[in-house]
């Protein structure tokens, strides 16, 4: 097995219900200035940025499989997600100015670039409106939309299984690229992958995929 796939999904009714207030309460600091109540703030809200772009970072392709409500926090984290599959009674929500803060962990910058539409993305952020299966699926938040909980995951199970056959040098250097050539111009992709491509087609899995043999572990 060449054991390049991560799938995530959630249990229960929900895949996320947003925030813990409770929890969200801790965060405040109880340094009496000002200024080092911000620092400590920085601090902790740096760390949970990085824990939501770790998804993205992920050297494996990742499925999120997105049912029942994706409020929140969960939002960010489906927008690391290089493949994202929802069941058809799911909404997704960004849901942060309800409660008087900014979504600070990926969707505000993540989002614009998955939709391609800085309008429609402004309005899901400024309203807190849900966006339900048929729309998330117009708008390309996702990729499919499963008649319900079970068939999204047999469906998100089969898809990993199908990519992890392939060559693990070729998916991730794939998964590499395609988030490199996100961000830079069209020209700095091309000359990424024509380093990375210079060095991988000297392996051995191209002649391995082209006679159906068998990829090492990476």
């Amino acid at each position: 097995s060449s054991g390049i796939n991560a799938e995530y999904g959630g249990s229960g009714k929900m895949f996320t219900a947003g925030i813990d207030l409770s929890a969200f309460m801790q965060v405040v600091p109880k340094q009496p200035d000002s200024a080092h109540k911000s620092l400590s703030i920085l601090s902790v809200v740096k760390k949970l940025q990085d824990s939501f772009t770790a998804v993205e970072k992920c050297k494996k392709p990742v499925i999120a499989a997105i049912h029942g409500a994706c409020i929140g926090g969960g939002v960010d984290l489906i927008c690391g997600a290089d493949i994202r599959l929802m069941s058809s009674e799911c909404y997704i929500q960004v849901k942060e100015v309800d409660i008087g803060i900014v979504a600070d962990v990926g969707t505000i910058q993540r989002l614009p670039k998955i939709v391609g539409n800085q309008s429609l993305v402004n309005e899901y952020c400024l309203t807190a409106r849900k966006i339900h299966s048929d729309e998330a699926a117009r708008v390309g938040i996702v990729s499919r939309v499963l008649v319900d909980q079970a068939a999204l995951m047999d469906e998100a199970v089969a898809m990993a299984a199908a990519i992890a056959a392939k060559s693990p040098v070729a998916v991730q250097g794939t998964k590499s690229n395609l988030v490199f050539s996100r961000d830079h111009s069209v020209q700095q992709g091309l000359d990424r992958v024509a380093l990375w491509n210079s060095a991988m087609l000297l392996g051995n899995d191209p002649m391995a995929a082209m006679s159906g043999g068998d990829f090492e572990d990476a």
